[in-house]
């Protein structure tokens, strides 16, 4: 009778094995498959008669072979079990995601638990691999980061152009400041607007007064190179960040801009407009105490060179 249900006791353990959402491995030291249960014949579309008694590594070669022999040799020598998240390693097998809840995602995301299975005398000879199907919640704290990422950028870009808004600008403008005080570095500050911006509007409208400021923001970004940080300062009114760079060199920068604006023009449903852009530059010396006066020498550059008759870059201190 004792026999009987010990039997019964197996074969019902053997079947929840097999029908549970989890995928159970078993392996000996020598790496060769002793269990495969029914998840992971669903998911591999391998059958565990095929597997048992072959090596993992060898039916299985895209595996992590020498992460995964760490880690069950960590388990092995510990007698103790390890876990590892999706997060560290996104998947142990490269399972198809088939999940239609979670459908945008090419791969099944794995939590990996790996446990150590002791003999009688307490000596460790088998090792069993529990693979967790966590896609759903990998697909939500990703779409969830993305969401966060991208509500960070509107938030610190200019809805119109994409540059970055004035406040943020500004705080990387301090950020600069306060990294020249501290190591000496050249860096150059153009504050630049768009001449006779208030006729653009006021003959054709603001959505065509946007389509000229958008124009403009992308040449500028797109005469610019990475490190350099443009913002758009307010209406008409741009502003660049040139770090690691002397005078000479933003005169070339800015020269380029200007005269790149100059001769594009922007086509619109009442025809081509053309726009031309004062700038004024500013190399930041000790002469400015706080970012703000470095800001203010920039503006009175700016001045200048619409007083000289616009369309021209001037540099602070410069005739």
């Amino acid at each position: 009778m004792a026999e009987t249900t010990d039997a019964t006791g197996y074969h019902s353990l053997v079947t929840l094995l097999e029908s549970i959402e989890v995928g159970l491995v078993v392996i000996d030291l020598d790496y060769r498959v002793q269990m495969w249960n029914g998840f992971m014949e669903n998911h591999s579309g391998v059958n565990a008669s095929r597997l048992l008694g072959q090596s993992l590594f060898e039916q299985f070669p895209e595996l992590p072979r020498a992460w995964l022999i760490r880690k069950v040799q960590s388990v092995i020598t510990l007698n103790t079990r390890t876990f590892t998240s999706w997060e560290q390693r996104p998947y142990l097998f490269r399972f198809r995601n088939t999940r239609p809840v979670t459908g945008t995602e090419e791969y099944m995301f794995q939590n990996l638990t790996i446990s150590p299975l002791t003999g009688p005398d307490g000596q460790v000879e088998q090792v069993c691999l529990m693979i967790y199907d966590v896609t759903d919640i990998a697909s939500g704290r990703r779409a969830l980061e993305h969401a966060n990422k991208q509500l960070e950028r509107l938030s610190s870009t200019d809805r119109l152009t994409g540059l970055l808004n004035r406040g943020t600008w500004e705080n990387l403008l301090d950020a600069e400041f306060e990294r020249y005080r501290r190591y000496g570095h050249n860096t150059v500050l153009v504050m630049f607007d768009i001449d006779h911006f208030k006729p653009i509007n006021d003959t054709h409208g603001h959505l065509i007064g946007d389509e000229v400021i958008r124009e403009v923001a992308l040449i500028t970004r797109e005469a610019l190179r990475q490190a350099d940080r443009p913002g758009r300062y307010g209406g008409e009114e741009f502003a660049i960040i040139l770090p690691e760079t002397d005078i000479d060199g933003a005169l070339v920068i800015c020269e380029r801009i200007r005269e790149t604006i100059a001769e594009t023009a922007v086509e619109t449903d009442h025809g081509p407009i053309h726009c031309t852009v004062s700038m004024g530059l500013v190399k930041l010396t000790d002469s400015a105490e706080n970012y703000m006066q470095w800001l203010q020498q920039a503006d009175e550059a700016l001045y200048r060179a619409k007083k000289a008759g616009r369309n021209r870059s001037v540099v602070s201190g410069s005739d």
